[in-house]
């Protein structure tokens, strides 16, 4: 297993540097860079230039005046921010310079909130984490005993109304979900149970440790409750057949024949083999949760998480923040791959992944 996982570890270098790859790629054909987001706000606000290029706020409105006619900037100034980003220096040296930093985790910082990169993302982590933690548990809590019912009484009329609500459920996308919660509970046009926006009221800090607790899920539980619905419904399903595809088997049989009880057969023998690939799953579902419905959810609710983040730094142009948080995303999901294998064979140590490496 040693040399199995340390094979795994080692292909993580190659795949990284892959996908930094791909993307440091295709941004260097993208339109809108960030030159060009900074001329665009440059036209339409004079405080920018100043901002950004340290000059005084009269200066650059009249910069900003002289050269709007002609749609254009000043030449020195593009110059200027193209060193101060780094434009003018060749891709590769960019790309080669950019991943030296990164193995040290070094990712710069900011180029429009002058924040480190890292700083951003364990400022944001927090909010993204609630939503991937709260929903897989929730999913994992609801979808366990339900999908075992499901297997036990399969075809029965239990099993049809189901089947049905956890199609409906996973065909539903998590941000309409989420607009149809914010419209029935939120201040819509129905019922304003929970809030609009946000984890925590703005006194919160004032707030008794129970009354933390309450405030934090009631602020919770609309985008959670968004954020589980397709993990809750594709999670079901997948305790539901792996219970059936074991109960079909040959031991279940012999332990019937035994005279064992229901209850013990099922808890006794096929639980722990059933459960294999639902409990090693656990992982890579978070990590789904976590990354996948974030962005959509957060904007919608107004959370300040790191799919928020994302979508900004995506607008902007931010590379920096993209760049960076794109190398730790994919770090993670490499080694959540790693976690995922090992969950097998904690849960069941009859696998042995270097036999099937061979």
């Amino acid at each position: 297993m040693g040399a199995y996982i340390l094979r795994r570890l080692l292909l993580i270098i190659p795949t990284l540097i892959g996908i930094m790859v791909v993307n440091f790629t295709l941004t260097q054909f993208v339109p809108g860079g960030p030159i060009e987001q900074i001329a665009a706000q440059v036209r339409g606000e004079g405080d920018v230039l100043g901002n950004l290029s340290g000059a005084t706020s009269d200066s650059s409105q009249q910069l900003t005046t002289e050269y709007d006619g002609a749609r254009g900037l000043p030449p020195e100034f593009i110059a200027q921010l193209e060193k101060e980003f780094g434009f003018d220096k060749p891709p590769v040296e960019r790309f080669l310079s950019m991943m030296w930093n990164y193995i040290r985790f070094d990712f710069g910082t900011s180029w429009f909130r002058s924040i480190s990169v890292m700083q951003l993302v364990l400022e944001k982590m927090p909010v993204s984490i609630t939503l991937g933690l709260w929903s897989t548990l929730i999913a994992y809590v609801i979808s366990i005993p339900l999908g075992i019912r499901k297997a036990m009484r399969d075809g029965t009329r239990f099993d049809t109304w189901t089947s049905g609500v956890i199609i409906m459920a996973y065909a539903i996308p998590a941000f309409l979900f989420a607009v149809v919660l914010m419209v029935l509970f939120a201040g819509g046009s129905y019922w304003q149970i929970f809030p609009l926006r946000g984890l925590t009221s703005d006194n919160f800090a004032d707030l008794s440790t129970w009354g933390k607790i309450k405030d934090y899920a009631w602020h919770a539980t609309l985008p959670v409750a968004a954020a589980t619905i397709s993990s809750f419904a594709t999670l079901t399903l997948l305790t539901k057949n792996s219970f059936l595809d074991e109960i079909n088997k040959q031991y279940v049989m012999t332990a019937r024949a035994k005279g064992l009880t229901e209850r013990r057969v099922l808890y006794g023998h096929v639980f722990r083999n059933a459960m294999l690939i639902v409990i090693a799953g656990f992982p890579a579902m978070f990590l789904g949760v976590f990354f996948g419905s974030s962005i959509l959810i957060e904007t919608i609710f107004s959370l300040d998480g790191l799919g928020r983040l994302g979508f900004e730094a995506a607008v902007q142009r931010d590379y920096p923040v993209i760049f960076g948080t794109l190398y730790v995303f994919g770090l993670l999901s490499l080694v959540v791959g790693i976690l995922s294998d090992l969950m097998y064979v904690f849960v069941d140590p009859r696998i042995d992944f270097e036999k099937r490496a061979g």
